[in-house]
């Protein structure tokens, strides 16, 4: 990145003159623009939109005084850029821990600007299979639109948990962004509908009760469903060998 100082500075003295020095930290202006068919248009849409959903959905629970089944807690992070997000924060009694972020929309990804995009897996691996599985179905049951995506060269806060021995269910779920990190955009209706998803995990009953127990026996372990495969033909059985006498 490039910074251009305007004012007349033709040297290295010139510029420490008006206080300028290396290593200063550059605040840039996000320019905002809030258009009327719900297009939002700023810089740091990554994450301040983020920012905005999880305290649209904890104002929203407690205005309407929803109590939730268990403890949630809303953690903000400024260091996922760098890696070590969520790695020193969590307490031991949290079992699930959702990450919220933006899912770029771009030529070979499923995200879009409109409703919200649950990812599958990062580019640290696939994430919890029952946490994100009751996502996909709680937005089917409130009705909320959803798509789902992998991101390959991306990673969450979600991945520094897991790096630093949390154990903890992870999922991430991303409000579609156009030119990340860069002017982005995105739309009022996947933000809506992300606060919503929010909401309605928070307000949902626990599932999974043995996350409750730091340690336990296999009882009650989570399973995925299975059905036995069908044959498409029966067994092919070989003829015994004949030999001639």
């Amino acid at each position: 990145m490039e910074l251009r100082i305007d004012a007349l500075v033709r040297s290295k003295a010139d510029c420490e003159k008006l206080g300028f020095s290396v290593g200063d930290f550059v605040s840039i202006d996000p320019q905002p623009e809030f258009l009327d068919n719900g297009f939002l248009v700023s810089r740091h849409l990554d994450d301040k939109a983020g920012v905005a959903v999880m305290f649209a959905a904890l104002e929203a629970i407690l205005r309407e005084g929803v109590e939730l089944p268990v403890d949630g807690y809303w953690l903000f992070s400024i260091a996922e850029e760098i890696g070590v997000g969520a790695s020193s924060v969590l307490s031991s009694d949290i079992a699930s821990l959702v990450a919220i972020d933006n899912g770029t929309a771009a030529p070979g990804q499923a995200s879009d600007e409109f409703g919200v995009t649950i990812s599958m897996a990062d580019q640290t691996g696939p994430f919890d299979y029952h946490l994100t599985r009751k996502l996909i179905r709680l937005c089917r049951e409130n009705d909320i639109r959803y798509q789902q995506d992998v991101f390959r060269y991306y990673r969450s806060d979600s991945a520094s948990a897991i790096e630093a021995g949390e154990d903890v269910r992870t999922a991430l779920i991303t409000f579609g962004v156009d030119a990340s990190h860069g002017y982005e955009r995105t739309n009022i209706h996947a933000l809506r509908s992300l606060a919503e998803l929010v909401t309605a995990y928070l307000t949902s009953p626990v599932e999974i009760q043995r996350d409750a127990w730091e340690v336990s026996g296999i009882e009650g372990f989570t399973t995925q469903p299975m059905e036995e495969a069908k044959a498409a033909h029966e067994p092919v059985v070989p003829r015994p060998h004949r030999t001639d006498a």
